[in-house]
């Protein structure tokens, strides 16, 4: 850190990381603290990765402003940063009468918002569609404008975009407090130092309220952490075009069934309070309660051909929307604080926050604008990043051009996902570097096929002691403590990687 910045950024998240991306266009010093050693570790890893349409939200709220606005960004954001995006439409599907007037009421819900294309189905008109669906479906809200993104990849593409444009990330740096002067902040204090600066910008997620109440702001507003439970199955096992939901309840969307950009299945997600903002573990009773509830919108998937479990945190929060007309608690904060100078809070920010977020980054240079603070755009602002080659989206022809340019590209080191020495290499010396094996694995998709990780980890380990100079002894597979190796068992011997 230099010690003194325009703007520092507390959280490296999707909002976090679209809002560094979206101010490092204006000529500004912008610093973004990340208390994990990756960007994207947190929610922004362990989500559903859908673009929502914006019929869900409770039309005059700031999440269906922000939901219906952030959902016609994502083309243009995809092109520019090159990372994976579709627009595959979903369904909401009803079963019996009840549940068919329960989508007449999502579609005047949508059609408030503003969200384009919407339309109510017959039973009959949704199965000649997705034929794949329970026979006993009786109607369905189709919303054309829904789709799948690779969460993380649009989460890394935006901080590489904004390191190139000038924007500093300080990893493992966690914020402390707040400098002030009189009423006014002027700086924060981390775990590696301060930082002076005009601007700070809480994007800290699940722990948004903490930072809030640092600067003592808004001492009635929490965060409680709501996690969801996910199955993800077998590429060969099951396939979809669009994404399904059921019917929402007041407890969330409800489990659904989709189709990754990276072509797995997954269901879910469950939706359980808990007190622990950290516990992201899985349970038999999660996992059962997935295959009981995705049997009533697709019977015929099989959660025997499961790969891999998983569980994310969402963070739910209690503000009541800002709107007198609307009667709403659990709205997102976006907002300058009335109780502190110089600072931008986000909070609350659940689903759809993914598909929310380069609105709400738009609504934060909007925010600093009001207050006549100079944003000048720089002459050599570059919105384009270009991803490493992904070797298994290649023509053959394609293949063998960038082998020809660098051999690492033709020894594969994932069988299951087919990801090459040359992938990992590039992952490692990236702006946003990837020193640990979570953070190579979500950024080319190694260690997720059948074999999760059992053929591809000790290549990788060995891979990254070599880039990084480093015993393999010190590498990690995320944080400081998960260390993979102790010491050797045996003397003498290296791997196919040429680490000792």
């Amino acid at each position: 850190m230099q010690g003194r910045y325009d703007v520092v950024i507390i959280g490296a998240g999707i909002v976090g990381c679209m809002t560094a991306r979206r101010l490092a266009r204006f000529d500004l010093d912008v610093l973004v603290l990340e208390r994990n050693s990756d960007v994207g570790a947190e929610t922004s890893a362990a989500n559903s990765a859908l673009i929502h349409a914006g019929y869900d939200p409770v039309p005059g709220t700031l999440k269906a402003e922000l939901n219906v606005r952030g959902n016609a960004m994502w083309e243009g954001l995809a092109r520019e940063l090159d990372f994976e995006f579709r627009r595959t439409g979903d369904y909401v599907v009803a079963v019996g009468p009840d549940e068919v007037e329960a989508l007449r009421a999502l579609y005047r819900q949508g059609i408030a918002n503003g969200v384009p294309g919407l339309a109510l189905l017959d039973g009959e008109a949704v199965k000649a569609r997705v034929p794949l669906l329970n026979p006993e479906v009786s109607g369905a809200l189709y919303a054309p404008t829904a789709g799948v993104v690779d969460a993380f990849g649009a989460t890394v593409a935006a901080a590489e975009n904004a390191v190139r444009n000038g924007t500093e990330f300080a990893l493992e740096t966690e914020f402390e407090d707040f400098i002030f002067d009189g009423r006014r902040i002027i700086g924060v204090r981390t775990s590696k130092g301060e930082a002076r600066c005009d601007w700070v910008i809480n994007c800290a997620g699940l722990q948004s309220d903490i930072v809030m109440h640092r600067a003592g702001c808004r001492p009635e507003f929490s965060i409680r952490a709501r996690r969801g439970e996910y199955c993800v199955l077998d590429p060969d096992a099951f396939a979809l075009d669009e994404v399904l939901f059921p019917v929402p309840s007041l407890k969330g969307k409800g489990v659904l069934v989709f189709t990754t950009t990276h072509g797995n299945t997954i269901v879910g997600p469950t939706s359980e309070w808990i007190d622990d903002r950290t516990d992201a573990s899985i349970s038999k009773t999660g996992q059962a309660y997935l295959e009981a509830n995705m049997k009533k919108l697709v019977p015929s998937i099989d959660l025997r051909r499961t790969i891999a479990v998983f569980a994310g945190l969402r963070a739910a929060g209690n503000a009541r929307c800002l709107n007198p007309d609307v009667d709403y608690v659990g709205d997102f904060i976006v907002e300058r604080a009335a109780e502190a100078a110089g600072l931008i809070n986000c909070g609350g920010i659940e689903s759809p926050g993914l598909t929310s977020a380069p609105a709400i980054a738009e609504r934060i240079e909007t925010l600093i604008r009001e207050t006549g603070y100079e944003l000048i755009e720089k002459a050599d602002w570059d919105p384009i990043r270009k991803r490493p080659p992904v070797m298994r989206m290649l023509s053959d022809d394609g293949k063998q051009r960038v082998i020809e340019a660098d051999p690492r590209y033709g020894r594969i080191v994932c069988r299951c996902e087919m990801v090459t020495e040359g992938e990992i290499v590039a992952a490692i010396h990236s702006p946003i570097p990837a020193r640990t094996y979570d953070a190579i694995k979500r950024r080319t998709w190694l260690g997720t096929g059948r074999c999760q990780g059992g053929f591809d980890l000790t290549r990788v380990v060995g891979i990254l002691s070599r880039e990084l100079g480093i015993p393999v002894e010190w590498v990690r597979k995320n944080n400081a403590g998960s260390e993979f190796v102790f010491g050797e068992t045996k003397d003498g011997g290296s791997d196919e990687s040429g680490a000792a």
